[in-house]
């Protein structure tokens, strides 16, 4: 059974950065690997997703070009690297893990088998 634990949320100010950790026990090199964000009041939406190799990655437009996802092997981590971050950046974190490549369907909630608890990121000034 694989668990993730996610780690480094907290309240910034908009522009700041904030990098999330997404620790893994039983990890293996075949999960793929996403950041789902949970607004106050809505769904959850993927932001960002890492082949298992680590080699390709996606992101939703609305975090494009601001969060970066990578993954360090030989650690079981993931990061979740967020730049320029915005009030609509406020959410609660989740790491997700699913034990086959998702490609372009790493964005879609149900493809997921193994989420994180979350963790809180907060934006405000």
């Amino acid at each position: 059974q694989l668990q993730l634990v996610e780690s480094g949320g907290g309240l910034v100010q908009p522009g700041w950065s904030l990098r999330l950790s997404c620790g893994a026990s039983g990890f293996t090199s075949d999960y793929s690997i996403g950041w789902f964000g949970q607004a106050p009041g809505k769904e959850r939406e993927g932001g960002s997703c890492i082949s298992s190799s680590g080699s390709w990655t996606y992101y939703a437009d609305s975090v494009k070009g601001r969060f970066t996802i990578s993954r360090d092997g030989a650690k079981n981590t993931v990061y979740l690297q967020m730049n320029s971050l915005k009030s609509e950046d406020t959410a609660v974190y989740y790491c997700v893990a699913a034990s086959r490549q998702l490609f372009r369907r790493c964005l879609i909630r149900t493809e997921y088998d193994y989420w994180g608890q979350g963790t809180q990121v907060t934006v405000s000034s």
